[in-house]
């Protein structure tokens, strides 16, 4: 038996995803607690992440957790986390997928379609921003920052007509009665490893990958992995409105991605391919090729 400490953010959903993986670990024998932390991407509130400083500022407070050693492993949303970990630092484990589509969520509204012209929605992402655009040109788009909870209650008090959510996140805080339409991926391509959690750990720490090796699920990882490759092949942050999205059958892995300018509606450019995968990195080199379609002005 092990004793593990779990670095996660405070919000209600980070600790759901680190209690989960602590019941998973507790199953396999290991004593567990968890190091709850505030990290500079929870403290800001104001301001786009793209402003800020973009996807590192959910995970560096728990990066250094890990560092000084006050925690053995981190859990994090794997569309939180960096494309490049920092040098000493290696993603150890990723976890089956939940649902990766995004959610229409609204008290008046079924869907976006049936959303009246100039209707306010809320996202602070500039992938669902482009995305947006290109369905409904004539929408405002308004930023949307806070956990879960607050984006909710910003809706409940009348400041949006609607808001876009992932879906994984509302079925694993059992707020599913609020999703009133699931985006399929032809109108709403996911970001990259939206809807799953990676758990990130000291590459130092080899003796964690055997402990963490029961948690991982190779399908997602498979899919995971050609997504976060478009993601870094285009240099992908939250400065860029890039979404990319695979899925497996059998040996076979699809792969779609889209990106475009969030000032301008419709300058949307889309690519694909598929091939057989049986490893991570092949996944990755799919996830290049796809990238340089993009780059190349998308699938003809």
């Amino acid at each position: 038996m092990t004793q593990l400490t779990i670095a996660t953010r405070e919000s209600r959903l980070a600790l759901w995803q680190a209690e989960h993986v602590k019941a998973l670990l507790q199953q396999q024998g290991h004593e567990v607690s968890l190091l709850g932390m505030t990290t500079r991407g929870d403290q800001i509130l104001d301001r786009t992440l793209s402003k800020v400083g973009g996807k590192g500022l959910f995970v560096k407070e728990l990066e250094v957790a890990l560092e000084e050693g006050r925690a053995d492993l981190a859990v994090h949303s794997l569309k939180d986390v960096p494309m490049e970990l920092p040098q000493g630092f290696v993603l150890a484990c990723v976890m089956e997928r939940e649902d990766p589509r995004d959610a229409f969520v609204s008290n008046k509204y079924e869907s976006v379609h049936a959303l009246p012209q100039g209707s306010v929605v809320g996202t602070s992402s500039l992938r669902r921003v482009v995305l947006l655009r290109a369905l409904r040109p004539d929408l405002r788009i308004e930023p949307l920052r806070g956990n879960l909870d607050t984006r909710l209650r910003k809706l409940d008090e009348g400041h949006y007509d609607a808001i876009v959510l992932a879906t994984a996140g509302l079925k694993r805080l059992g707020l599913e009665a609020r999703i009133s339409r699931v985006f399929e991926p032809d109108e709403m391509l996911p970001a990259a490893g939206q809807g799953a959690l990676g758990i990130e750990i000291r590459s130092a720490r080899a003796e964690l990958l055997q402990a963490l090796s029961p948690l991982a699920h190779q399908g997602t990882w498979l899919c995971v992995a050609a997504e976060r490759a478009v993601s870094r092949a285009m240099g992908g942050s939250c400065s860029m409105p890039l979404a990319a999205h695979a899925t497996l059958a059998g040996e076979q892995l699809l792969l779609q991605a889209a990106w475009g300018d969030p000032e301008v509606a419709g300058a949307l450019v889309r690519a694909n391919g598929s091939a057989a995968v049986a490893d991570l990195d092949a996944a990755a080199r799919l996830g290049e090729q796809v990238a340089a379609q993009l780059r190349a002005g998308g699938a003809h």
